[in-house]
C-alpha cells in the first residue's frame, strides 16, 4: 500500500472528483484512476461508485476514509518524531516567492541558521497550486506576497507585514524614448492582476513586456527601457539613492506565512515561524 494512493483517495473525497483531484495534486487524470484501481485491488473492495460523471463513496470507502487519513497523518508525524528532540533538527523545506527570496529573507535565514544549526534548511520556489505543494510533501511552510485580506480555504495564513507595489521609472533620460512600455511579471504572479487593473484605470495604452524574473524587470527599468510596478522593498534602495523615481500609484499588498490546515506542524516549522514573527520588517 503506497502513501500516494492514500493521498489520492483522500483528495478525491475532499475535492469531489477524479479530475479535480488530478488538478489539485498535479497529476494527469489517468494516474489518479490508476492509484484508486491499485488501492481497490489491494483492499479487495471498490471504494467509489462511478455514477456517470459523479463519484460517490461506497460503504467500504466510507469506513476506510478515517483510517486512510490516520495513516497519512501518522506517516508525517513518524518522519519528524524520529529526528526531533528538545531542539529543532533535521530537514525543513520552505516555499518562497522570488522577490522575498532575493531581497527580504537572507537576513532572516542567517538568523535562523545561527540559532538552529542542526536544521538543514531548503528553500523552494512557490508554484501556481500552493496547496498541492503541501499535500505532496514538497514544502513544510511558505512565505509569500499576496493581495490584502488573502484567505485561501485550505491554508492557515498569517500576515507578517503590510507592503505596497510601487510604480517606478528610471531617473535616466533614456526612458523618454520608450515612455509607454510596462515591464510586467508572468500572469501566475499574485500581483499581476493589480498591474492590469492599474493600467486600465490609468487609461493609457502601454506595451507590456513580460519577464519571468523580478531582477530582470528591475534592471530593464534602471536602464530606462520602461516602467514597472514592483514590491517597494525590491526598489527601496534605488529610490532612496536616486536611480529610480517612484510615481504616485501605490497598490497595497502584504507578506504572509502559510501552512496547510491539515498538515502536522513540526518543531522545525514552529522555530522558523517564530524567527519570522520576531522580525518587524526590512530596515
Amino acid at each position: 500500500m503506497e502513501l500516494r494512493h492514500l493521498i489520492t483517495f483522500k483528495t478525491i473525497v475532499e475535492t469531489g472528483g477524479f479530475r479535480k483531484a488530478a488538478d489539485e495534486l498535479g497529476y494527469v487524470q489517468s494516474s489518479i484512476t490508476s492509484h484508486i484501481k491499485e488501492l481497490e485491488k489491494e483492499l479487495g473492495y471498490p471504494l467509489f461508485d462511478r455514477l456517470g460523471k459523479k463519484v460517490v463513496l461506497t460503504q467500504t470507502g466510507e469506513r476506510y476514509l478515517p483510517y486512510a487519513k490516520e495513516m497519512i497523518d501518522l506517516h508525517l508525524k513518524s518522519k519528524e518524531v524520529i529526528k526531533e528532540a528538545n531542539v529543532p533538527a533535521g530537514e525543513l523545506t520552505i516555499g518562497v516567492s522570488e522577490s522575498l527570496m532575493i531581497y527580504w529573507l537572507p537576513a532572516i535565514i542567517q538568523q535562523f541558521m545561527e540559532r538552529y544549526p542542526e536544521v538543514k534548511l531548503t528553500l523552494k520556489s512557490i508554484h501556481d497550486n500552493l496547496p498541492a505543494q503541501f499535500i505532496k510533501g514538497e514544502i513544510d511552510a511558505a512565505v509569500l506576497i499576496e493581495v490584502p485580506n488573502w484567505q485561501p480555504s485550505q491554508l492557515r495564513v498569517e500576515q507578517l507585514k503590510p507592503e505596497k507595489l510601487s510604480l517606478v521609472r528610471s531617473a535616466a533620460k533614456a526612458q523618454t524614448s520608450i515612455p509607454e512600455t510596462m515591464f510586467v511579471t508572468e500572469y501566475t504572479c499574485s500581483w499581476r492582476p493589480m498591474i492590469e487593473s492599474f493600467l486600465e484605470t490609468e487609461g493609457r495604452e502601454a506595451k507590456r513586456v513580460e519577464l519571468p524574473s523580478i531582477e530582470a524587470i528591475k534592471k530593464c527599468v534602471l536602464l530606462g527601457l520602461g516602467r514597472s510596478m514592483l514590491p517597494h522593498f525590491v526598489v527601496k534602495a534605488e529610490i532612496e539613492n536616486g536611480d529610480l523615481i517612484e510615481e504616485k500609484a501605490e497598490q497595497p499588498i502584504a507578506i504572509y506565512t502559510a501552512v496547510h490546515k491539515d498538515k502536522w506542524q513540526s518543531i522545525n516549522v514552529e522555530a522558523f515561524l517564530d524567527v519570522l514573527m520576531g522580525r518587524d520588517g526590512i530596515e
